[in-house]
């Protein structure tokens, strides 16, 4: 198949590179080219805009950043609904919102064109692995004719209604996260106040009713002071603040996501945006006499 792939980031690199080693014929495009130069190196073609990579491409996946970057992606004036042919599959991986999500789709139908959001959790190790979990909206035959495709990418693959749907499903994935990740943060300042041996902690907690992902995937980089990225805070908050945004207009009060918000609006102050999920912890240390948050 010819496959488009715009956006070859932290996860976006290696799904892409899935889809390369199952023989698909791949064109890419990157707002930074050297993010692409793996793919490129192992056959890829390079698309100059999304639009060339769209009309190169019956199926176009994207995975960008931000809304905003998924509407210029789509809607600019070199983007995919540009060029697109009719019958074109095109599948938003982004975390993004679920308004985008329907509003892409009714202007994708309205060009011949389908569209699933399929947003995806499992960090940078899911994405290397390809074993994230994907979340899908839209319709059920367009999901089926993925699937082939999207089974080369993760292990729990489930459709969850019309378009936005996937989106609304990440959303209640970001919530769990945010309680995951403050009571991962919490739980390790309260075991160093302690005096206990951090790394005996993690392995007895692991193996009991407290375990996690997070806890078996974030907490060692936490004790090894590595705060390099799976997932960026900035595009957490992003997350976050969709997340608040639909809350409020479901007249949903969620008090928890606030909270940990603000402590990662702490983090991006402090020039942690560009730091994985974990960075959290930075917050933490500070509001216990850590000193001067710092990234």
């Amino acid at each position: 198949m010819r496959i488009g792939w715009i956006g070859t980031g932290v996860m976006g690199r290696s799904l892409a590179g899935h889809l390369l080693t199952a023989g698909h014929t791949l064109t890419v495009y990157n707002r930074s080219k050297e993010k692409a130069e793996v793919l490129l190196q192992r056959g890829a073609v390079w698309g100059e805009t999304p639009a060339s990579v769209a009309e190169n491409s019956e199926t176009v996946f994207t995975m960008v950043g931000l809304p905003s970057d998924v509407e210029e992606v789509y809607l600019g004036s070199v983007g995919i609904f540009s060029t697109a042919q009719p019958g074109t599959v095109a599948v938003d991986m982004t975390t993004s919102s679920p308004a985008l999500a329907q509003r892409l789709s009714l202007e994708g139908t309205k060009r011949g064109l389908r569209l699933l959001d399929a947003p995806v959790t499992g960090g940078d190790v899911g994405a290397k692995n390809a074993t994230l979990s994907i979340m899908v909206g839209g319709d059920s035959d367009t999901f089926e004719q993925m699937k082939p495709l999207f089974e080369k990418l993760g292990k729990t693959i489930l459709l969850h209604g019309p378009a936005g749907a996937g989106q609304h499903a990440k959303m209640v994935n970001q919530i769990l996260i945010t309680g995951i990740m403050l009571s991962l943060c919490e739980g390790l300042m309260y075991a160093r106040r302690a005096g206990l041996n951090l790394e005996s902690v993690l392995q007895s907690v692991s193996g009991g009713a407290a375990t996690s992902w997070a806890l078996q995937n974030l907490m060692p980089r936490i004790l090894k002071g590595d705060l390099e990225p799976g997932f960026y805070v900035e595009h957490f908050i992003k997350d976050m603040g969709i997340i608040t945004a639909e809350a409020e207009r479901m007249n949903l009060a969620l008090p928890g996501t606030a909270l940990v918000k603000q402590l990662y609006q702490a983090v991006l102050a402090c020039g942690g945006a560009k730091k994985g999920t974990q960075a959290l912890i930075l917050a933490l240390e500070a509001l216990n006499g850590g000193g001067e948050l710092k990234s």
